[in-house]
């Protein structure tokens, strides 16, 4: 198989031998790939700094399997500087990605929604908007859908009420069910709009998101939330807050 020219961004590289890279991408009409990147790390290499994270691409690429050749890479626009923790929110996102998406399974809609994080974050965007928005929009991609409308019996959701949000059934009146996730109607109806002003909203959104990735990890550690921890807590000599959910976690 020959692809060409295909919009990308690289999620991960790593060295490989002497001079190579391997390296993880998510394209958008590929989806998650694995390639190598042959001789990039050479002196002369001209492409290296094109296979970085959060640089949109153009990959060429040859062959099939779990790893294909690069066989070319064009720049499709400027690299994002993304700083402290919005760069750890993209690199959040960049792990949950990897983590999740099979390789090889085309999601063009997830692509765009991937697009519009690293765009929203690059432009000042409050952190906790933009990665809970994407975090919605990834269970959505990967057929785990949250109702955000209506509450389980099909009713609409009523801003004023408490509800328990139950996976694979959705929101219940808290006076009536003792499990699932406690969350206010305003914060459900908030997250569905992708406007989470309020701190509330933004804590329910938290929590509620954390609880249907976990489901989804499986007990998988995610480096980055320790990476968070360490940098935005430990720094200081105190417990970290962080925009990434502090229960994903990847083996």
């Amino acid at each position: 198989m020959r692809v060409e020219l295909e919009a990308a961004y690289v999620l991960h590289a790593r060295a490989y031998r002497e001079t190579s890279l391997l390296l993880e991408a998510f394209s958008l009409q590929h989806g998650r790939v694995g390639l190598v990147a042959r001789g990039v790390r050479g002196a002369r290499s001209r492409t290296r700094a094109l296979l970085q994270p959060f640089q949109p691409v153009l990959l060429s690429w040859r062959g099939g399997g779990e790893l294909a050749t690069l066989s070319g890479v064009e720049a499709a626009g400027p690299a994002l500087a993304l700083q402290g923790e919005r760069l750890l929110g993209g690199l959040y996102a960049n792990e949950l990605l990897l983590t999740l998406v099979a390789r090889d399974d085309a999601q063009p809609a997830l692509f765009a929604h991937y697009q519009a994080l690293c765009a929203a974050l690059a432009a000042g965007t409050p952190i906790e908007v933009a990665l809970r928005v994407f975090e919605r929009d990834l269970l959505d991609a990967l057929g785990y859908r949250l109702l955000l409308a209506q509450a389980a019996d099909g009713s609409p959701l009523q801003a004023a009420l408490r509800y328990r949000y139950v996976a694979d059934e959705g929101a219940h009146p808290a006076s009536g069910v003792d499990d699932g996730v406690p969350v206010a109607g305003a914060s459900l109806l908030a997250l569905g709009r992708g406007e989470l002003a309020d701190a509330a909203a933004r804590a329910d959104a938290k929590r509620l998101l954390r609880a249907q990735l976990e489901r989804l990890l499986n007990g998988r550690r995610l480096r980055t939330r320790e990476l968070a921890r360490a940098l935005l807590g430990g720094a200081r000599g105190e417990p970290a807050t962080s925009s990434i959910p502090e229960g994903a976690h990847r083996r």
